[in-house]
């Protein structure tokens, strides 16, 4: 899941102005991740107060969180000509700077936040952390050695020590994150979410059962802190991704602890767009369709709901609406298009495409749905490993042309998580496509296939019928040496494996194959040789007509 920009937590709590009471709230319905909570409070301050400066920095943090970038800046803007905390702002300006790759702007605008600062204070220090860690191009680096700066002047400060931990969580440093998070919850017991971190720590490093003890000790001291739940359930979410005999059991508990944080933090467009995010993670497409058509009701122009109208409705099976939700979505060029998108795009118009009986798919879909795929991966080549699952389905319906370049994506690179299988389907599909009847083998196309089969005997040398396969492949292409050379190479790993291997029906099948086809592909050239494989087959098969007849015709 996403890092939750939670900007506005290190400010020091003694700090005087009007309206304290109010900001103090405000700031805790941030940290509880009640945002429209939040904006209410800060906009009311404001309303009283147009020239709060830290009430200004504040609302910009919220709108930031929220991606509304020119909402952020015209409060930042505004928090420049306040009075108390004004200098923050800047800050603020600083991290939209960053987000957008400009470094030099963005540290003009954090020196002049420190311009006037005092030798002891530290809000602006964490604050400006707190930016180099949370920009959508962070520095982590730059954080520590900031947050280091602030630790010098108050280590006894738990925000600072909050931020620290943070910052050296992002950049892989647990134990130090650890040591921060612990050092925040031991000077201030009430902030719940240092003590939350810990378990994220334990998360991170899949200790899942540990993780949720310590998300429940942070639920026995105010079971009313919504984000835990979010934490518990995405831990429940990842755990049920790598205990596949629990997955199901854990998705339904990480549905349900994600109910329970949209109960205590706020219902709003944006809060049910993470949801929509959530429930597309565990692929929960009934409610995802059941949440976006709520959000069609609070919003009908929002784009960014055609993406979650878009993926449900190609899990339900209405490729339709798919393909007419992703097409605005995506053209759309205020939208920040993901290779998901056109994923779900080209797979559903391979589904729109594929004929009522199944047996054929309409080319022009095929062909621009594959070029979807294409896109998809040119933006994230790791979407490569998502595609194996639709490869199969099409290779299940016997349209093992489509199949092919689906499959061949995942051939590219030995670390893709289905390198080994979608070698073997790639490999595959090119050999049925060539061996269906009235079909001219295609001499190019199947020399890709035996170097698919050969990746497999490579990757896995004892997935035996990869040579079988490789003898098949040769054996269309006509070439008698190579198909005579790894019937035999199978023939030998079967005979290693011993007689109880040997005498297994499938195997004993597979070994006739061997056999007759290894004599017919010497019949031209070595009749003793084609001789002695057909006699072969007899000894295990007497009853062998296609053995027994061709003997007849080399006599």
């Amino acid at each position: 899941m996403n890092k939750f920009k939670i900007l506005s937590l290190a400010f020091i709590a003694s700090v005087s102005f009007a309206n304290a009471q109010d900001i103090t709230q405000a700031r805790k319905a941030i940290d509880a991740e009640q945002y429209e909570n939040a904006k209410s409070m800060l906009k009311s301050i404001l309303k009283t107060s147009p020239i709060n400066g830290r009430a200004n920095f504040l609302l910009g943090n919220v709108y930031l969180i929220q991606s509304v970038t020119d909402s952020a800046k015209i409060a930042y803007q505004k928090g420049l000509a306040g009075t108390d905390g004004a200098r923050l702002n800047y800050i603020g300006l600083g991290v939209i700077d960053l987000d957008n790759g400009n470094t030099v702007a963005a540290e003009a605008n954090f020196a002049l936040a420190l311009k006037d600062t005092k030798k002891k204070d530290i809000e602006e220090l964490t604050a400006i952390g707190r930016a180099y860690t949370y920009s959508t191009k962070p520095n982590f680096k730059k954080a520590i050695e900031v947050l280091n700066k602030a630790k010098t002047i108050n280590s006894n400060d738990a925000y600072v020590q909050l931020a620290l931990g943070d910052a050296y969580n992002f950049d892989k440093n647990q134990n130090d994150a650890y040591v921060a998070y612990r050092n925040a919850f031991q000077i201030d017991p009430t902030l719940l979410r240092a003590k939350m971190q810990l378990g994220v720590l334990l998360k991170g490093a899949k200790s899942y059962d540990e993780a949720i003890k310590s998300f429940n000790e942070v639920i026995a001291l105010n079971a009313n802190y919504g984000p835990v739940y979010r934490e518990l359930a995405e831990t429940y979410y990842k755990w049920g991704r790598n205990k596949p005999s629990k997955s199901e059991e854990y998705m339904q508990t990480a549905i349900k602890y994600y109910e329970k944080y949209l109960s205590l933090t706020d219902h709003s467009l944006h809060s049910r767009m993470r949801h929509a995010d959530f429930l597309v993670l565990v692929k929960d497409y009934k409610a995802l369709e059941v949440e976006a058509n709520k959000m069609i009701e609070m919003d009908k122009v929002n784009p960014r709901i055609f993406r979650y109208l878009g993926y449900s409705a190609y899990e339900n099976g209405n490729a339709e609406v798919a393909i007419k939700s992703l097409e605005s979505f995506i053209g759309n060029p205020g939208n920040k298009v993901i290779a998901k998108d056109y994923l779900y795009l080209g797979t559903a118009k391979f589904k729109k495409g594929l004929a009522a009986d199944g047996l054929s798919i309409d080319s022009a879909l095929y062909n621009s749905g594959l070029a979807d795929i294409k896109k998809a991966i040119e933006m994230e080549p790791l979407i490569i490993e998502e595609l194996n699952e639709v490869g199969k389905k099409i290779f299940t319906l016997k349209l093992f042309n489509e199949a092919a370049p689906v499959f061949e994506f995942g051939t590219t690179n030995s670390e893709f998580k289905n390198y080994l299988e979608d070698n073997i389907y790639y490999g595959l599909s090119i050999y049925y496509a060539n061996s269906k009847k009235g079909v001219t083998p295609d001499p190019v196309a199947l020399q890709k296939a035996d170097l698919a089969f050969e990746k497999v005997t490579v990757a896995s040398p004892t997935y035996l019928d990869a040579y079988l396969y490789r003898g098949r492949t040769n054996s269309l292409m006509g070439n008698d040496p190579m198909t005579i050379k790894y019937y035999e190479e199978y023939v030998s790993k079967v005979a290693e494996k011993g007689a109880e291997e040997m005498a297994k029906p499938t195997v004993l099948k597979k070994v006739i194959e061997s056999y007759n086809t290894i004599a017919a592909s010497y019949a031209n050239t070595d009749k003793v040789k084609a001789i002695e494989y057909f006699n072969k087959t007899l000894a295990l098969d007497p009853t062998n007509n296609y053995a027994s007849e061709s003997l007849k015709l080399l006599k």
